[in-house]
């Protein structure tokens, strides 16, 4: 019988793609609002802190693309440096 890896049991969220970011790049929530003050997103302690809960917990949110798209943009810009000017 083949295994069906479409569950929604076994794909990955964008609150865990965040989650696993954070602890492979040993990144604190004051790291990650910094990174995101790179792409000029600003988001608070409170809601950043709501997105790392369990997703049982009563307080949890889903983190949406948009934070996702903003964040890995923003490691980019932390990593690399920003885009050279074209120009």
């Amino acid at each position: 019988m083949p295994i069906n890896y479409s569950t929604k049991k076994n794909s990955l969220t964008n609150n865990d793609i965040l989650k696993k970011l954070r602890v492979a790049h040993k990144l604190r929530n004051d790291d990650i609002i910094a990174i995101l003050k790179l792409v000029d997103f600003e988001i608070s302690k409170g809601a950043l802190g709501d997105m790392f809960r369990a997703d049982d917990h009563d307080n949890y949110v889903e983190a949406g693309d948009q934070i996702l798209r903003n964040f890995l943009n923003g490691l980019i810009i932390q990593l690399r440096g920003p885009m050279p000017d074209k120009r």
